[in-house]
């Protein structure tokens, strides 16, 4: 049995549920989201908070999955959620060109990034970027496919990271041969 899915979830005050037969509808301050719920699996509110069943001892793996999905849009229709990348190298830079950021690499280009629905860019100093929404998995898969462009390379540490990444370096060649006698 999941350990996850037989907590119960709190529902704040300024949160809407509707609970439909394969979906729950969560309606917050910054906005709406859809959370798909495999059958199987019943919610019931209970004044509250949101409770989750299941059927069949198979379903466990569904059941923590699908509260864990429940809760984090609740925290995202009232909190958001945000990344913030740096960029490391000489030369790299970001700026804000209405809603899309134009991102210099160290290509013969620049590389311009459109946010998808529901997500906005925010810049700081032209070196960092925030990356902010409600949904959690499109906020991290945005985060994710800009950091794909130059990942951090593990001698000079040059390219696009998290924040909070720590990027191990590497001895070059001339230190890497080099011996002690």
């Amino acid at each position: 049995m999941s350990r996850i899915g037989k907590k119960p979830i709190e529902i704040p005050k300024d949160v809407k549920i509707d609970i439909a037969k394969d979906a729950i509808g969560v309606n917050g301050p910054k906005g709406n989201l859809q959370v798909p719920v495999p059958s199987g699996i019943q919610v019931s509110k209970e004044e509250d908070t949101l409770i989750l069943k299941v059927d069949d001892a198979s379903l466990s793996p569904l059941w923590g999955l699908t509260r864990s999905l429940i809760a984090n849009a609740i925290i995202g229709v009232t909190e958001g959620f945000e990344k913030d990348l740096v960029l490391e190298g000489v030369g790299y830079r970001v700026k804000k060109e209405g809603e899309k950021i134009s991102l210099t690499l160290g290509f013969s280009h620049p590389v311009e990034v459109i946010p998808p629905e529901g997500i906005e860019f925010e810049i700081e100093d032209n070196k960092h970027i925030k990356i902010k929404g409600i949904d959690k998995h499109l906020v991290g898969l945005t985060a994710a496919k800009i950091r794909q462009l130059r990942k951090p390379e593990p001698y000079k540490g040059k390219g696009i990271r998290y924040s909070d990444e720590v990027v191990r370096r590497k001895p070059g060649k001339s230190l890497a041969g080099a011996s002690t006698m």
